[in-house]
């Protein structure tokens, strides 16, 4: 079988190993062609000239519709404590969960 791409196929089975997957000797060969052509698009992708482009986390312009960051009055550590059914050294008592130990 001859080598198609950039990954040898020893380089397909390192990974797999590494992965503990169990690969066939015919997915070797078939992965390793379709890593080097991911290789390859990546690679195509990191050669665009970016310079000047604004950085997204959308493909269209959205209005995240955010509020302006204004600071207002909020209740007292006294005021938040005073309704919960058990409070100790000034905080919340809750359950234990998932047999923690205290």
């Amino acid at each position: 079988m001859a080598e198609a791409s950039g990954i040898s196929r020893e380089e397909v089975a390192g990974i797999a190993r590494l992965a503990r997957i169990a690969v066939s000797e015919e997915e070797l060969d078939q992965l390793a062609g379709q890593l080097d052509t991911i290789v390859e698009a990546v690679s195509a992708v990191q050669a665009v000239d970016t310079d000047g482009v604004e950085a997204m986390s959308h493909p269209h312009s959205i209005d995240a519709g955010m509020r302006e960051d204004v600071v207002r009055p909020t209740l007292t550590q006294e005021q938040a404590l005073d309704q919960a059914p058990e409070v100790e050294e000034d905080r919340f008592m809750v359950p234990q969960i998932l047999g923690e130990e205290q």
